[in-house]
């Protein structure tokens, strides 16, 4: 696609992603507590957007149940997550019958280097922005948080195209995990629940 159309694609497809976030009462309930708790640089992430687009696609008539809803942060005055499972508990107190993860993104640069079983240093993430663009597949590197006037704010380092085209690729941030994207396709078992789906295997 020319750059000079992709702006506006992108655009449209954001709109549309926000119109279906606002007609979702369960997201939007979800997008509500998290700002209440008000954590530093918070997003809600991965399957709780790019779910939402794909069970739209496939016109389910009922949302996929969220497994889990994730919030990611980054407060660098907790580098090792101590204040995570408090958060949880304030979470599931406020928004029963969800169950909430939530990760500083201040430790997952250590996570990461494990992960990858790499012995050089992984410099910390400086926002959750860029944490959340060296997650595994393309569709899942995507957030939102609702601010305070009830606009979204997006971390989509990708774009929204990806999430729309029904495509699951790797993402080329992460080249050396592609195990660990075979894996999490298989294990997952997307497309079973999304039978559209386009695996780009690497």
């Amino acid at each position: 696609m020319p750059v000079e159309a992709q702006a506006p694609r992108e655009a449209q497809l954001q709109a549309h992603t926000e119109a279906l976030l606002r007609a979702d009462p369960l997201r939007m309930a979800c997008l509500r507590t998290a700002r209440e708790l008000a954590l530093p640089d918070w997003a809600l992430g991965a399957g709780f957007v790019r779910n939402l687009i794909w069970d739209h696609l496939h016109h389910k008539a009922e949302p996929t149940p969220l497994n889990d809803i994730d919030l990611i942060y980054l407060d660098a005055g907790d580098p090792q997550g101590l204040a995570e499972r408090g958060h949880q508990d304030w979470l599931a107190e406020r928004l029963p019958g969800q169950r909430w993860e939530v990760r500083n993104q201040a430790r997952m640069h250590v996570r990461n280097q494990a992960r990858m079983h790499v012995r050089q240093q992984v410099p910390p993430f400086a926002s959750s922005l860029e944490a959340l663009s060296h997650w595994v597949e393309v569709p899942t590197c995507i957030g939102v948080r609702l601010l305070a006037n009830d606009e979204f704010e997006w971390l989509a380092p990708h774009g929204f195209g990806h999430n729309w085209s029904l495509q699951v690729s790797a993402n080329p941030r992460c080249r050396q995990e592609s195990r660990i994207f075979i894996d999490r396709i298989r294990d997952k078992q997307w497309q079973r629940i999304w039978p559209d789906l386009v695996v780009n295997w690497p």
